[in-house]
């Protein structure tokens, strides 16, 4: 049995340390840049063993969406909790968003490399659903009409505003969002949840 325990955690501590070199060529080459060959070389292993972790390229990139919107519905959780009223949740929800875009950029950058992901992909991804569940339910709190195509539309809306603006802000700087960006996410927040009912 101990032998077996150990084989996991050798395992496991391989595992991680693809993901961690994956995550470190996404932040200084970009994910075109990363390969099996690569990441073998960069960790000391063989190449097979790279691939007895994960099949391919896609496989390590579908772990990072897995983990990365697993982090990001946890902290959205955790922001909700803090406030009662449910415009409060939505402005700092927006506000832990971007802040998790920024400190988690390689995970962001791989969990949105082709686009907001279909509503397919986030019943496939359960840390996708969960995501969006509490987007979601945080929105339904704020209409007047309990309307689940339009919960659903309003979601699509409000994701793509974060995302956008998120986007476009990595673009312009590498570290942290500045007071003047915020202020943007903000004022498209505070229009979103003014018009919810409209």
């Amino acid at each position: 049995m101990l032998v077996k325990n150990d084989r996991q955690k050798q395992k496991e501590l391989t595992k991680n340390a693809i993901l961690k070199v994956a995550e470190e060529i996404v932040l200084q080459e970009g994910w075109q840049a990363v390969s099996m060959r690569k990441i073998a070389e960069a960790i000391g292993y063989s190449l097979p063993v790279v691939y007895n972790h994960f099949e391919s390229k896609d496989a390590i990139q579908e772990e990072f969406v897995k983990q990365g919107f697993n982090m990001l519905a946890v902290a959205m959780q955790s922001t909700k909790e803090k406030h009662t009223n449910p415009q409060q949740q939505l402005t700092q929800m927006a506000l832990s968003y971007f802040e998790f875009a920024f400190s988690n950029a390689a995970y962001y950058k791989m969990m949105f490399g082709l686009g907001i992901p279909s509503c397919q992909k986030a019943r496939e991804i359960a840390e996708i659903g969960k995501f969006s569940c509490t987007l979601i339910n945080t929105i339904g709190s704020l209409m007047e009409a309990d309307n689940e195509q339009r919960k659903l539309l309003k979601f699509h809306t409000l994701w793509s505003i974060l995302h956008g603006l998120t986007s476009i802000s990595m673009f312009n700087i590498t570290a942290a969002p500045n007071e003047m960006q915020q202020q943007i996410l903000l004022d498209a927040v505070q229009g979103f949840i003014i018009n919810i009912n409209r």
